[in-house]
């Protein structure tokens, strides 16, 4: 397991994620199609796909398998575990949980909610973040997770009619509370969105009385082949943030960035560098595809030479350990 610097926010137990149905890792057994994974014991495991493989051979190339959603469906508690788990081994310490394509019916989202926080929280003390679009469901996940176990997170509290329930239920739960720049009727175009919005809502959290140590501000990453300017607000942002609320964490999703691009590894790396040196401490990644090892030394090293890190005593702490 990768030692904590960043906090780390890992966004695969989503039930939008696809894998090709072209994959090698999908085989076909007779009359049954799998997806084959190395489970927890090092040993080679497979998750059903037979109900959404598609029968006419004329469509497998333009389908995507939407595996975690299946792995709910069928209750596969070994690949769920598996998706938790390989997530944590990679260095997250906040596991993003967001259910909301499972399914079209607002009431079975909820339920389903209902039936992963139990679940995944059997398989690991490390703290869940409860996704979703709806605020209901949200309260959903709040209202089974066990607190004794560990903290809860909300993800997220913005500026959209009815998100702001969000707020009082992060201080009934003293959840860790994911904050992003989405305005009231529209997302930000520039900078200076982003910075008011967010302390729009540092305000509400202040009448709240979050504490600033659960607050996790998100001014927005969005894909730089769709709006190649996006990146710079964004950093622009972080860096305007962090002067005005140093004690507050900042992330965002920064795998949106390179969506539709080739690569993504690569655009990847280069963004979450740069978002680290303009005050970002969190992170919201794929820990498989970005191996965090590099970033919690990229920002040791650059907290020594910043003078922050005084007589590099984490540094070294670090590395020794």
């Amino acid at each position: 397991m990768v030692a904590k610097v960043l906090d780390i926010i890992g966004e695969n137990f989503n039930t939008s994620r696809r894998i090709k149905a072209t994959s090698p890792r999908v085989v076909k057994d007779g009359d049954s199609v799998k997806l084959s994974y190395v489970n927890l014991k090092g040993e080679t495991d497979f998750l059903d796909v037979t109900s959404i493989y598609p029968e006419d051979p004329n469509e497998v190339k333009k389908t995507q398998l939407t595996h975690v959603a299946q792995a709910l469906h069928t209750k596969n508690m070994d690949y769920i575990e598996w998706l938790i788990q390989r997530q944590i081994e990679a260095g997250a310490n906040i596991i993003d949980i967001c259910v909301d394509e499972i399914c079209v019916d607002e009431e079975e989202r909820r339920n389903w909610m209902r039936w992963i926080i139990p679940v995944v929280q059997k398989m690991s003390d490390h703290t869940f973040a409860i996704d979703s679009s709806d605020p209901l469901t949200i309260t959903a996940g709040l209202e089974v997770y066990d607190c004794s176990k560990s903290q809860p997170a909300i993800n997220s509290v913005n500026l959209e009619r009815g998100r702001d329930v969000l707020i009082p239920l992060a201080k009934k739960y003293d959840a860790l509370l994911l904050a992003n720049a989405s305005g009231r009727d529209n997302i930000p175009t520039s900078k200076e969105e982003r910075v008011e919005n967010l302390s729009k809502l540092m305000e509400m959290m202040d009448e709240e009385d979050i504490p600033m140590g659960n607050r996790y501000l998100d001014p927005l990453c969005f894909p730089v082949g769709a709006a190649p300017e996006a990146a710079m607000h964004y950093l622009e942002a972080c860096k305007e943030l962090r002067d005005k609320y140093p004690d507050v964490h900042l992330f965002g999703g920064h795998s949106n960035t390179s969506f539709g691009m080739p690569q993504r590894k690569v655009l990847n790396s280069a963004f979450i560098i740069s978002s680290i040196l303009n005050g970002c401490d969190t992170l919201m990644i794929d820990p498989i595809m970005n191996e965090v090892g590099p970033f919690n030394e990229f920002k040791l090293s650059y907290d020594v030479l910043q003078g922050k890190d005084l007589m590099g005593m984490e540094y070294i702490s670090y590395f020794r350990s």
